[in-house]
């Protein structure tokens, strides 16, 4: 009944809206054309008038003319702004500073030409009677300078109420261009100005002068490996990157950009400025191995004296040293099956005296590359990965620090590309070592305004580290069906932006945020309508270090929600980072991972566990302690890396350094059930209404400002999407605002009288 009033009524101030922008045309048509001659209220004349609307027009136009002189002409747009508003159903209430403004702009533009040289319009004042009559009162009380003085003020109120102009707003953006240019002329030096760690090379892989180690006479005579022919060795040299200095502002990344345009007046508020950190907080990286050349050659020998046992001919023809392993290229000679040699991965563990031993196809070459565990492994940090110049280049705030590959090549990957990334390993592999570099890579990489996380950490052991952070969109949550609240919430969060998207015209986060800057810095029109108030929208990362105890405890709400954000959160800035050290097919179910095609996996115990998260053996002889294989999305070829180290001392540092710059905004609904379909039915009202004592609240925010949206009650009383939507849910079935119409705000209807009655 009540959408029926309101349709009937909506329906009733369109036609208004109409007829008052009929009568805004005519007087505009009467006006322009205006003839002296014509019949008036000062001119008799039987002839027919000239003017386009006849009798009326002329009398219309001759008696604003006379009254108001040249600001008759834009007397017509008050109508026009007026039906404007009728005719969207907004009401009269947010006209008001606009319509006081147009009267104050013609009373002080009729004063200011009375004021001035006289001059007429068809033989009238230009400022008309009531120009005269203005200017006559200021002249007798404040002599013509007052005047004048006092009509200016007129016109400059006039012009703050029609616009959408702010004093502090320009300041802020004056402010922000003062910054922005300080910090480019920051960077410019600290760029002219070479680092002087970076001028000085770090210790180079040399060779290591050392006795050769004598072979186990089990294998081959010692005069047969000096025989061997010289094997050639490629070192893959990591050039040693620049040290960044602590970043100026996180609006100018570290590298160089082309100059932007900067336009005046942003609608929007400004933000506050973060600080990134400086690399200096992390631990320095220490000296690099040398290798030994001669043992290297020895080694070769021995690979290619153990597959000759076994009927496997062939020979090393390339060594490729690493951080961790040392990859020995074998070409096996013709009529030799892949096979065969992978079969023979547990003797040559066993001949060489090594705890594992990888056989993979190189791809592009007929080799087969053997990778070999180092006497000595390289401690491989994360301030290494950070520095780097893959690492700096990327675009991307969500980039994943995965450490060295095999060959000492820096690997970064971005979040965005995979979009979600399921980790997995045993207890001691460095799992959760990964997930700390990973988030430590976000706080070096966005601020709060840009990337904001929700940790879940049932172990109550990794995470709480992070406790305080302003990233943070909830506290850390180690209880599970909290965990379970927060990603059912997530979804709603999902399904709110995914609706901001489809608004706009927009197909993802990026494009969205470049389409509301666009409509940040464009000059408000005087007649625009109002819509709802649009914010930029943040990356949203989820981090589960545990996903077996949620399973455990909440398993058909925790794989509904995974699956539901694993789909369609992408294109919203949502990503998921899941980790367990049980990868077994009750936990990682065919529909979560059929939706993960990112994945990682540290060691394992058992070949079941590597098929289950990798479709293919091969980490249960993994190293640990990082070593891990990658499964880009869209391929099937595994990459291994070695990740990297950071301690709590590091991760310490950071947190402190961000929660010295800003206290986390902490969004509580989202650890709390949202609400099904079946709790809003006949009881819908008296539940919310003991649930939730915001309510009031809420409805006098939206009586207040006229017009109601989810983002505006989240932004005045803190709350989550899914509140805040069943907040307005609740005042459209009280009548209060009306149906939601795409994405412009709901109109109010009524005031309820309980508003007004003190609370008891």
């Amino acid at each position: 009944m009540r959408e029926a009033e309101f349709v009937q009524r909506s329906r009733a101030s369109e036609l208004a809206g109409f007829v008052l922008l009929a009568c805004g045309l005519a007087v505009w048509l009467s006006l322009v054309s205006y003839h002296g001659e014509d019949p008036s209220w000062n001119t008799a004349a039987g002839a027919q008038p000239r003017n386009l609307i006849g009798w009326p027009g002329s009398y219309v136009a001759d008696l604003l003319l006379q009254a108001f002189g040249v600001w008759a002409f834009p007397l017509p747009m008050l109508l026009v702004m007026v039906a404007w508003n009728l005719v969207h159903s907004r009401g009269l209430a947010g006209l008001a500073p606009r319509v006081l403004g147009f009267v104050l702009m013609t009373a002080s533009g009729c004063t200011a030409l009375a004021l001035g040289p006289e001059w007429r319009i068809f033989g009238l004042p230009s400022g008309g009677l009531a120009g005269y009559l203005l200017a006559d009162s200021l002249r007798g009380a404040l002599n013509t300078t007052g005047a004048a003085i006092l009509t200016l003020i007129g016109v400059v109120c006039s012009l703050y109420l029609l616009s959408s102009f702010s004093l502090a707003v320009l300041l802020g953006n004056l402010a922000r261009v003062r910054q922005k240019l300080r910090a480019r002329r920051l960077s410019a030096r600290a760029s002219a100005k070479p680092v002087a760690r970076a001028a000085s090379p770090r210790t180079s892989a040399a060779p290591v002068v050392e006795q050769p180690r004598l072979l186990e006479p089990g294998i081959e005579a010692p005069a047969q490996v000096e025989t061997v022919k010289e094997i050639p060795i490629r070192v893959t040299e990591t050039p040693p990157a620049e040290t960044p200095d602590a970043e100026p502002l996180a609006e100018e990344p570290v590298r160089e950009r082309a100059p932007v345009i900067e336009l005046p007046l942003p609608r929007q508020p400004q933000r506050p400025s973060y600080r990134l950190p400086s690399t200096d907080l992390l631990n320095e990286p220490a000296a690099r191995n040398g290798y030994d050349q001669q043992e290297l050659q020895q080694t070769a020998a021995r690979i290619e004296a153990k597959f000759k046992e076994f009927g496997v001919l062939g020979s090393v023809v390339q060594i490729n040293p690493g951080p961790v392993v040392t990859t020995f290229e074998f070409k096996p000679e013709a009529g030799i099956k892949y096979s065969r040699i992978i079969t023979l991965n547990e003797d040559l563990c066993l001949g060489l005296h090594a705890e594992s031993i990888m056989i993979e196809r190189i791809p592009g070459r007929p080799t087969v590359g053997i990778e070999v565990p180092n006497a000595k492994r390289e401690l491989i940090v994360l301030r290494q990965v950070i520095e780097s110049e893959e690492f700096q280049r990327a675009a991307s705030r969500l980039t994943l620090p995965l450490g060295k590959d095999i060959a000492g090549r820096i690997k970064v990957a971005p979040l965005e590309a995979m979009p979600h990334l399921l980790i997995a390993g045993s207890t001691g592999s460095g799992k959760s070592v990964l997930l700390n570099c990973l988030i430590c890579s976000v706080l070096y990489k966005a601020t709060p305004d840009q990337v904001r996380m929700i940790l879940v950490d049932p172990k109550r052991l990794e995470l709480g580290l992070y406790e305080g952070v302003p990233h943070l969109l909830t506290p850390v949550i180690t209880d599970a069906r909290k965990a379970a609240n927060a990603l059912r919430n997530a979804v709603l969060e999902m399904e709110r932006r995914l609706r901001l998207l489809a608004a706009q015209g927009v197909r993802n986060i990026e494009q969205y945020n470049r389409r509301l800057e666009e409509l940040q810095y464009r000059p408000p029109s005087l007649f625009e309508e109002e819509a709802e108030e649009l914010e930029p929208l943040p990356y949203v990362l989820i981090v589960i270090d545990e996903l077996a105890d949620l399973m455990i405890v909440e398993g058909h709400n925790v794989e509904q929600s995974v699956t539901r954000l694993a789909q369609m959160a992408r294109a919203v800035g949502m990503h998921l980072v899941l980790a367990t050290q049980r990868p077994s097919v009750d936990v990682i179910t065919g529909l979560i991972k059929a939706n993960f095609p990112a994945r990682i996996s540290f060691r394992v115990a058992t070949r079941v566990d590597s098929r289950t998260i990798l479709d293919v053996m091969g980490a249960e002889h993994l190293l640990g302690k990082g070593d891990m294989l990658f499964l880009p999305p869209g391929s099937s070829r595994l990459v291994r890396v070695h990740g990297p180290l950071v301690t709590e001392a590091e991760i310490n540092r950071v947190v402190e350094f961000w929660k010295a710059q800003a206290a986390p905004d902490y969004d509580q609904s989202f650890l709390l059930a949202p609400l099904d379909e079946e709790e809003e039915g006949a009881e819908g009202e008296e539940i919310e209404e003991l649930e939730d004592p915001l309510y009031r609240e809420a409805v006098r925010v939206v009586c207040e400002l006229g017009k109601a949206s989810t983002s505006t009650l989240q932004r005045r009383l803190r709350l989550g999407y899914g509140r805040a939507a069943r907040l307005l849910d609740r005042m459209q079935r009280e009548g209060i605002i009306g149906p939601p119409d795409g994405s412009k705000p709901r109109p109010v209807l009524r005031r309820p009288e309980w508003l007004d009655r003190p609370e008891s």
